[in-house]
């Protein structure tokens, strides 16, 4: 495959005067004809250069609007791309085929995949991008917006598989997921991107997550698991605290020797202190009227 490897640029020049001197070709061949009564051979073979002339400087001109560039080709081979603003001129035998420059965005459509842990998960994506180098989006790739949504749907399929959707215990906390990722998964999308779209001329801008679930089969169970877990940690906070206070509490009545415990009488305080402090329930106080050991 022959393929463009930089952009070059065409120097064009501004359309107004080409212009002129075609309106003025024509008039002047219009005021000929009129002036002359029976016009000689002479006359027809001045004007039809003129005509001819005009009609190329006419079919030489285009128009680029802001941000919007011209690819210049003659007889199908490249010649070189314009980006000059406003009414300009180039060789009348140019095809122009004009290419958007500005910034363009799409949101992907939901896709399934399996993460790195093989588990289905829903992820779609917003990307921004323009056309960077016109000569690699005409003539590298069929048709470069096609090209972008595919190839776009692609990256994002396989950089989900490369993390996983959430880490599913603690001796992976550390370990980079597509949940909780950020900003490292929002440059890891972008490269992936960049990586397959250069080829066709494109520059990615940004690149965002805007979707990203369980699939639906397994979301109710994940769910469940992502309940568990945030009890264990509830709990796994509470029984920590009240261990602490019962510390603290033991080692308070040990240095204002308010009272000698031995260690039956220790255990059963910091057994019933561990009830008060991690039930769920009112506690009702219970008096004992005689001794821990009667």
């Amino acid at each position: 495959m022959t393929q463009i490897t930089q952009e070059s640029v065409r120097n064009s020049i501004n359309g107004f005067f080409p212009l002129i001197v075609g309106l003025a070709l024509h008039i002047g061949s219009v005021a000929m004809l009129i002036r002359a009564d029976e016009p000689s051979p002479q006359t027809f073979l001045l004007l039809v250069p003129m005509i001819v002339v005009g009609l190329l400087l006419y079919v030489g001109l285009y128009m680029l609007q802001p941000n919007q560039a011209a690819v210049l080709t003659l007889f199908g081979s490249y010649r070189g791309s314009d980006r000059t603003q406003g009414l300009r001129w180039a060789n009348p035998f140019y095809a122009k085929a004009r290419i958007s420059l500005r910034a363009r965005n799409f949101v992907s459509e939901k896709i399934k995949v399996n993460d790195k842990g093989g588990n289905p998960i829903e992820i779609a994506a917003a990307i921004v991008w323009n056309v960077e180098d016109t000569a690699l989006a005409v003539f590298n790739v069929e048709n470069y917006e096609l090209f972008v949504r595919v190839q776009s749907e692609a990256a994002v399929r396989h950089m989900a598989s490369l993390y996983a959707y959430d880490n599913m215990d603690e001796a992976h906390a550390e370990r980079l997921t597509l949940r909780g990722g950020g900003e490292a998964i929002t440059r890891a999308l972008k490269m992936e991107l960049t990586s397959r779209l250069k080829q066709a001329g494109i520059e990615v801008i940004d690149a965002t997550l805007t979707h990203l679930a369980y699939a639906p089969e397994i979301a109710g169970a994940m769910l469940r698991r992502q309940q568990a877990e945030a009890v264990l940690a509830a709990r796994r906070k509470i029984v920590q605290g009240a261990v602490d206070m019962v510390e603290m509490a033991l080692h308070s009545l040990s240095e204002r020797e308010l009272i000698v415990l031995d260690d039956e009488r220790r255990a059963s305080m910091v057994s019933n202190l561990l009830v008060v402090l991690v039930g769920e329930k009112e506690v009702a106080p219970v008096i004992n009227s005689g001794t821990l050991y009667s």
